[in-house]
């Protein structure tokens, strides 16, 4: 048996992480320079060293996991979120919308969702559920403590009042983030959140392969109620969303039009 195809089992009793569902060749590279810079020889070796040391195993998670994110990436996406779906939500399903930020890693997307949506709702109105498989990068988020890259694409109206600079750091104001509740999950593994009238999945599941994507998608589906948004990344796209019950509104917006018995 491949030695890899040993290291993928013994990851996943440790971690619940299933490497098959991510595309071999890039994994294996990023997993490959972290095992030299524990000067582990073999697969085996470092599966010993993880297990037996939790500042190791942290490391591993946290690396294995593509953290890349910012606040309002892609803008435009953003303003078509806040002038079209945000009014269009509201008047569906009323002004105590249930909403998913899944792969949320530093919490910067599900930060702007609360920022966009306080253009037309209270603060008080307004609960996230933010889930990411890494432990590490949710306390990141929880911190809510950002460099001057990320916040780059916030409206200045939003940096002056949501963000206080410590050192050369910005701190996102308490008020923001008491509207987020964080949780680990695992897109591939864990049972999802239900009834969502809203779900925010981007720039995520480019690194699955199209098995593990039609996965998710048939899963996110599930958990909209009909009529809800999917709202996914710019290098995106779902290429078979009709059978899946979806209807393309934009590019990177999905309306879940049919429940799967509705399905021909």
């Amino acid at each position: 048996m491949d030695k890899y195809e040993e290291f993928k089992k013994d990851i996943y009793n440790l971690t619940k992480i299933d490497l098959s569902a991510y595309k071999e060749q890039q994994m294996r590279r990023r997993i490959d320079s972290l095992i030299k810079k524990h000067d582990c020889k073999t697969y085996k070796d470092y599966v010993g060293v993880i297990k037996n040391d939790k500042e190791a195993f942290e490391e591993f998670v946290s690396f294995l996991t593509i953290n890349v994110s910012e606040f309002y990436r892609n803008p435009e996406q953003w303003k078509l979120f806040v002038n079209e779906f945000l009014p269009e939500l509201i008047k569906k399903f009323g002004k105590r919308l249930r909403i998913w930020s899944a792969a949320c890693s530093t919490g910067d997307e599900p930060y702007s969702l609360v920022m966009a949506m306080s253009k037309l709702l209270d603060l008080s109105q307004i609960k996230i559920i933010a889930t990411d498989i890494d432990k590490q990068i949710i306390s990141q988020a929880k911190l809510g403590l950002y460099n001057e890259k990320s916040i780059a694409h916030v409206p200045d109206e939003y940096k002056k009042k949501y963000f206080t600079k410590v050192g050369k750091s910005y701190q996102i104001d308490e008020k923001i983030k008491k509207c987020v509740e964080f949780r680990q999950h695992n897109l591939l593994r864990d049972e999802y959140i239900k009834d969502c009238d809203l779900i925010v999945c981007r720039n995520v599941l480019i690194y699955f392969t199209d098995e593990a994507k039609f996965e998710v998608y048939s899963k996110f589906a599930d958990s909209l109620k009909k009529t809800g948004i999917l709202f996914i990344g710019n290098t995106e796209q779902i290429m078979n969303y009709a059978t899946l019950g979806y209807k393309r509104r934009y590019s990177f917006y999905y309306e879940k039009e049919k429940n799967k018995d509705e399905i021909e």
